[in-house]
């Protein structure tokens, strides 16, 4: 449904009622016309593999007119006609045109961007299209490109004498003036309740830490309240001579465990409360990380969360390494520090990303994101879905391959064609082609690459079936590092050595519940947070889909004592075992 002020897409039908529309892109300002232009420039430009092709056809024509005289002269001299000599020599240069070596690349380069564009893959040039498919290190920001980028809301923890409502109602004030994806979760919280926020002025965005404003009107007119990260606000609840107390901190410790951004709210004369929001993983991002991964690239998260939720999430998508707590201008550093090791490929979505984009070797913009990412990154995914990255990947690769196919049958045919041609094989076979001949097999070369690069129509972008097949000899050098020195966790190894080892020595008891009702991974959170705030309980490790929770124990708990906790969320619980 579309309301005053809404935007629609060129080709929209409107089903019912009146529809005014006003055209604000027009010509070539259209994502049409953009989708167009892109292709286009790709397709003019030269691939770096291009360019050796042409070096090689400087020096290719000369020689061949050389090798055409020589040949004449050699047959001339060897007592035949001037006409048998003429013709061998024409053979030379009718055979050996260089038409393949010219389209061996250029072809290629052409479907490869096509394929992709009808899969809303678009390579900006021939160079990001080559360069894609040799990435060793993948770069995944966390909002909007692992995870939806649609944050909810999922819990409130307000300080003694507020209550939720209260809460919300200095918050959801003080987001009202930021863009940020988690300042919109805590606005629809606030709607969806019915609350009245407050009106904030002197507002100022902390880049990459939070927000301050003061607050105008009411009972607290003319007092600071800010908010965003636990160190931000607990600095200038410092400067006020307050501090954040323990119980919020340990709450905050446990919404990071299990995935949830902390939100820390103030106000100058006392701490407000913490509000968790969960932005929950996209659907394809685990598949899509363990097929780059099955390509031997090394998948790291980038992001500015806390490290234990940054963790979590990693866990769940399965990277390779997670670089949390990093602030906007960090990004780029990051980037820099891992080029050491490889070709680096930055997948991002928002401005906060351009820089990184832009120092990547290879920078790939979720087409939902921003136009400052877009205009940074060398490839543009337009349908915003991070299995894309692979396939960008696979198709670069198999472009690259379909171009040396071209070039060796190109470079093949004349070794085979021209000494064919000037008439080597007479004296032992017998061999003589006529240049008509020669004319025809020239024109087959050309067929053949032409055909060979169409081939690339039938490149299955998302069958990960083959990966890696070509590369196989080659091993992961990069396979079970972690690159990146610092604050990391290692999200592909959940649980470090340490706790392994110690798990190993304690040999803990371990519980399976089955419990019914829970519906998605919100569910899962509220349930692994109950579970692992007892005592002796050390890890729940919770699945809504097969409906149980798996606990490891360091100590003895009573069935009455889990069953409880779970049903204290509302959910049941079948049977312990």
């Amino acid at each position: 449904d579309k309301v005053s002020g809404d935007s629609v897409s060129a080709a929209t039908l409107n089903q019912s009622g009146f529809l005014t529309c006003e055209a604000e892109r027009v010509g070539q300002d259209t994502t049409l016309s953009q989708i167009i232009r892109m292709v286009s420039d790709a397709a003019a430009t030269k691939a770096p593999i291009a360019k050796i092709a042409d070096k090689v056809s400087g020096v290719f024509v000369p020689t061949v007119i050389a090798l055409a005289v020589l040949t004449f002269l050699i047959w001339l001299f060897a007592g035949k006609e001037v006409g048998f000599s003429l013709a061998r020599a024409i053979s030379v240069l009718v055979i050996s045109c260089p038409c393949a070596l010219g389209l061996a690349t250029p072809v290629a380069i052409m479907v490869g961007n096509g394929v992709g564009a009808k899969n809303g893959i678009m390579f900006k040039n021939a160079v990001s299209l080559e360069q894609t498919g040799k990435t060793d290190i993948v770069v995944l920001d966390k909002t909007g490109t692992i995870t939806k980028g649609e944050p909810e809301v999922v819990g409130f923890s307000p300080a003694e004498g507020f209550s939720n409502e209260d809460l919300l109602y200095f918050s959801a004030g003080l987001e009202r003036k930021s863009e940020h994806p988690l300042a919109k979760a805590v606005l629809k919280k606030a709607e969806s309740m019915g609350i009245r926020v407050a009106e904030v002025t002197e507002f100022e965005n902390h880049v990459g830490n939070g927000i301050s404003g003061r607050i105008s009107g009411g009972p607290f007119d003319g007092l600071m309240v800010f908010g965003g990260k636990k160190d931000f606000v607990e600095s200038r609840m410092k400067e006020y001579g307050n501090v954040i107390p323990e119980e919020i901190l340990k709450e905050a410790e446990e919404g990071a465990e299990v995935g949830n951004t902390v939100l820390f709210f103030g106000r100058e004369d006392t701490f407000l409360g913490i509000i968790e929001v969960a932005d929950w993983l996209k659907e394809d991002s685990p598949s899509a990380v363990a097929e780059l991964k099955s390509m031997g690239i090394h998948v790291v998260m980038l992001t500015g969360d806390h490290e234990k939720t940054a963790a979590h999430i990693g866990r769940l998508a399965g990277v390779d390494e997670v670089i949390a707590g990093v602030l906007p201008d960090g990004k780029e550093e990051v980037i820099r520090s891992l080029q050491k090791y490889g070709k680096v490929a930055m997948v991002g979505d928002g401005i906060n990303d351009a820089p990184a984009l832009t120092r990547a070797d290879m920078g790939i913009a979720i087409g939902a994101g921003t136009d400052i990412a877009i205009d940074a990154a060398d490839v543009v995914l337009m349908k915003s879905q991070v299995k894309d990255v692979p396939a960008a990947i696979r198709l670069s690769r198999a472009t690259l391959k379909n171009i040396h196919e071209n070039l060796f049958w190109a470079f093949f045919y004349n070794v085979i064609g021209i000494p064919l041609a000037s008439g080597v094989w007479i004296p032992v076979f017998g061999w003589q082609l006529n240049p008509m001949f020669g004319a025809a097999a020239m024109s087959l070369s050309s067929f053949c690459v032409v055909t060979n690069a169409l081939r690339l129509n039938f490149c299955k972008l998302y069958d990960a079936a083959h990966d890696h097949k070509s590369f196989s000899k080659r091993k992961n050098h990069l396979e079970g590092k972690k690159l990146y020195g610092g604050s990391i966790s290692g999200a592909g190894n959940a649980v470090s050595a340490e706790n392994k080892n110690q798990k190993e020595e304690d040999k803990e008891m371990t519980k399976t519940m089955k419990i019914e009702g829970m519906m998605c991974e919100h569910c899962e959170a509220r349930v692994k947070k109950a579970l692992e705030a007892l005592d002796h309980v050390e890890e729940a490790k919770v699945s809504h889909k097969e409906g149980t929770a798996v606990l490891s124990l360091s100590g003895e708990v009573e069935d009455a004592v889990l069953t409880k906790a779970v049903e204290e969320q509302d959910y049941k619980v079948l049977a312990v075992e």
